[in-house]
């Protein structure tokens, strides 16, 4: 039998799935000018390619999250290090004042900065990775 907890993390690895692969489609149409936006300057490549990479990347993780159960503590851990590799661009927004999804005041921008570490948290709690001490 599944305690409360398994069923929860499952619930929430599978959110985070949906949420990442909604993000990743995202980046290859809707919203990816927004995206290229939060690309700072000094990437060594175009800002398109980190957008279309990165919309890649969530594709494949939130897929994972959303099919692996043999391997889900690992991919937690690599979204987990994706989101802290993303971290830069939300600094970038904030520090260039550039608006995009609707972070149009520094004040949103700051506020968004404290989601990061959130999500950071929920890929590795959802997964299984961190566990209860």
């Amino acid at each position: 039998m599944h305690s409360l907890t398994t069923i929860t993390r499952t619930i929430s690895r599978l959110a985070l799935g949906g949420f990442l692969l909604r993000a990743g489609i995202g980046h290859l149409g809707k919203h990816r000018k927004e995206f290229q936006a939060q690309v700072p300057d000094w990437m060594p490549t175009s800002k398109d390619t980190v957008v279309l990479a990165s919309g890649g990347i969530e594709i494949a993780l939130g897929t994972a999250l959303l099919t692996s159960t043999r391997h889900k503590a690992r991919v937690g851990r690599i979204t987990a290090l994706f989101f802290a590799l993303i971290f830069p661009g939300n600094i970038n927004q904030l520090v260039t004042k550039t608006p995009a999804f609707g972070l149009d005041t520094n004040r949103k921008r700051a506020i968004r900065l404290l989601f990061q570490p959130l999500l950071v948290a929920w890929a590795l709690w959802a997964t299984r990775t961190v566990h209860k001490a």
